[in-house]
């Protein structure tokens, strides 16, 4: 099957071509066929080569299929071509997987969209670029299908660009994206450029990774910071986020398969696969943790205070991709991936779940408007419920294996440190409080949906409600995959992705950051006596401080809701602060883009219309009074023009005879 497994990005090319091609005239039916078929087709491969791959020993687990060749110019060869390897052919499932059920569960959301071929059309070519990304085994490949992913998040996060706000926000997304795609390109072409100064010309992944030693700590310092600002852009990390709590304005199926499965786990999937040349660069390491982890609790104090509801499931994205960060960043690479993994199941069901609760009330998004919800819709209540404790990190669940990861590998690593996570705990608490905040308003409480809303509420259909229960399924069991040791767990993930990402962080025995609790520290390996008490009492801390925001949520908005109000009178100032996103959108407008508008009009009115358009409205001015003055000696007469020949016979003689006597 590894030599088909060009067939995974295929199928979605195909769907995309037929439904761009074809989709108007073929018809919905024909449609609401293709696009979900073509991704259950890749699904289906990648389940093929998955189950051949595992039958291998792990030192064989590693295919590269070259379709032919790209670019060849000097010394620069590179091919399209596609690598099968654990990590690989996971993220393929995870991406063909959630893609498949959000592709059917938009047949039911888009049923009565005029753009719904196009809608698909964009959909499939979104995942096609997707695994062009992850299954590139060349940074070049991998950069055609990031630059591919950005342009169609222009496309869906603007599908509807008959409102100006969907239009900005795609514009946003691309602008933002660009920004980050330019550290990315630097950082590409300074790799080649280092390689070949020894003589190395690629940007094939296994030469790279297999000469990385020949570069300086300096310069793969230089490389991976440029790399990281990539990563930046496309997972929305602190400075340029903010693209992500705009991207909500596309349909909320897009957003699921934004946030849940495709784009923005590209900079953490790219970080993983660049892992030999990170675990070179301890710097780069430190900022790429402390990055993620600033981003995670910042972006978690946001989400306290929004009332849409897809906004405060898009600031939770941007925080869980800082936990995902912080696990890559602390040397936790299979953690990281690991949290990557399940946060798509239950990220990817909270969103379809938000989108039934606007299809139930004819697509309201404040959850002011809501409540007492969850006996009108009871699949969407309780699949929802389900994905609200797994993100909070209950014990049981798929987020809490994945999030406890982290969080031990983020205090144990010898790249980590008690600090990280301390913050780390807190913010995990942070989104406890925050998403059951989202459940309570949603589903609990008194009615305070609107008279029309009520009159027209109702459950989604089975093709839509079939996927949320899929996806919770998903939520519950798919963390069971890396129970931990110190659980009596195989943690299988960690041994699957062991050959590409490594054995992950060690712990350290002497850290000075776990000074505070050194006597519950032994010396020992991991899961020894005492090295697997302090895991456990770990453990047992991250689930109290995120029952503790469960509780104080419960609290709030469902014991006693006065008290969010009154708080908020109290410290109407911070409450203003946080309500308005710290005003960071605000301060981008003033810095960037007032003041390229400004530049922009500067340009135009000083260069573009002085400059440019004063030249050729000169040349136009003096050759219209030239021609106006030749007109003048164009008569008509015979004598005149005779005239005109012998005063220029005259000139000519009179220069020759000049000439002549001085030269």
């Amino acid at each position: 099957m590894f030599d088909y497994v060009w067939l995974i990005p295929l199928f979605p090319a195909i769907g995309f071509m037929i439904n761009g091609f074809f989709g108007r005239r073929l018809g919905k039916k024909v449609v609401s066929w293709v696009g979900p078929s073509a991704i259950g087709l890749s699904f289906l491969t990648s389940i093929l080569i998955f189950f051949e791959l595992i039958g291998r020993p792990p030192t064989e687990r590693h295919f590269e299929k070259v379709i032919f060749d790209w670019v060849v110019s000097g010394s620069l060869q590179t091919v399209i071509g596609y690598q099968i390897d654990p990590l690989s052919i996971l993220m393929a499932l995870m991406v063909t997987g959630v893609s498949f059920f959000i592709h059917i569960y938009s047949v039911g959301y888009m049923h009565d969209d005029p753009g719904y071929a196009r809608y698909f059309t964009y959909l499939n070519l979104f995942v096609f670029m997707m695994l062009n990304l992850i299954l590139a085994n060349n940074f070049l490949l991998m950069f055609v299908g990031w630059e591919g992913v950005g342009l169609c998040s222009y496309l869906l996060i603007g599908f509807w660009y008959e409102k100006d706000s969907a239009a900005n926000a795609g514009k946003k997304a691309f602008v933002v994206n660009r920004v980050g795609d330019f550290g990315f390109i630097l950082g590409m072409f300074l790799l080649f450029t280092s390689l070949g100064k020894h003589g190395i010309w690629t940007l094939d992944f296994t030469e790279v990774f297999a000469n990385a030693s020949k570069l300086d700590t300096g310069t793969v310092t230089a490389i991976t910071i440029l790399l990281f600002v990539g990563a930046c852009g496309k997972s929305a990390q602190i400075p340029i986020y903010v693209w992500l709590p705009d991207a909500m304005e596309g349909p909320t199926p897009v957003s699921s398969l934004i946030h849940a499965a495709t784009m923005v786990t590209a900079g953490v999937y790219m970080v993983a696969r660049c892992n030999v040349l990170y675990s070179m660069a301890p710097i780069s390491m430190a900022i790429v943790a402390i990055i993620g982890v600033a981003t995670a609790i910042y972006t978690a104090s946001i989400g306290f205070c929004q009332n849409d509801i897809k906004k405060v499931l898009a600031y939770s994205t941007i925080s869980q991709l800082g936990y995902m960060f912080l696990g890559v960043g602390v040397g936790a690479y299979s953690a990281g991936i690991f949290h990557l993994m399940t946060h798509a199941f239950f990220k990817g069901l909270l969103f379809l779940g938000a989108g039934s609760v606007m299809h139930a009330l004819s697509g309201e998004l404040d959850m002011r408007k809501m409540g007492a919800l969850r006996k009108k819709i009871p699949y969407t209540f309780w699949t929802f419920f389900i994905a609200t404790l797994a993100i909070a990190g209950i014990p049981g669940l798929s987020g809490f294996f994945s999030k406890d990861e982290i969080l031990w590998q983020a205090f144990s690593s010898s790249h980590g440190h008690f600090l990280l996570w301390l913050v780390a705990a807190v913010a995990a608490g942070m989104t406890a409080f925050y998403m059951f905040r989202a459940l309570f308003m949603t589903f609990f409480g008194q009615s305070r949906v609107d008279e029309h809303a009520a009159h027209h509420l109702h459950e989604s259909p089975k093709i839509m409600t079939v996927p949320l229960m899929v996806l919770a399924v998903l939520s519950v069991i798919g963390g069971y995959i890396g129970v931990p040791h110190v659980l009596g767990g195989a943690n299988h993930i960690h041994e699957f992705l062991a050959p590409v990402l490594g054995g992950g962080a060690e712990p350290a025995k002497a850290h000075a950051g776990i000074s505070i609790l050194s006597q519950a520290w032994a010396s020992g390996g991991e899961g020894g006596g005492h090295s697997a008490a302090l895991e456990l009492l770990m453990m047992v801390v991250s689930v109290v401080i995120a029952l503790i925001g469960i509780g104080i949520a419960y609290l709030f908005y469902v014991k006693n809701p006065a008290i969010p109000k009154m708080l908020a009178e109290r410290w109407k100032g911070l409450y203003k602060l946080v309500f308005n996103k710290y005003y960071v959108d605000e301060l981008y407008e003033i810095l960037f883009i007032n003041s390229l508008k400004n530049l922009g009009t500067g340009l135009w009115r000083g260069f573009d219309e002085f400059v440019i358009d004063g030249t050729i409205n000169g040349i136009a001015y003096l050759i219209g009074m030239l021609s106006g003055a030749m007109r003048k000696i164009q008569t008509g007469l015979v004598q005149n023009y005779a005239f005109s020949m012998i005063i220029g016979g005259v000139v000519l003689v009179a220069y020759y005879i000049v000439r002549a006597i001085f030269y």
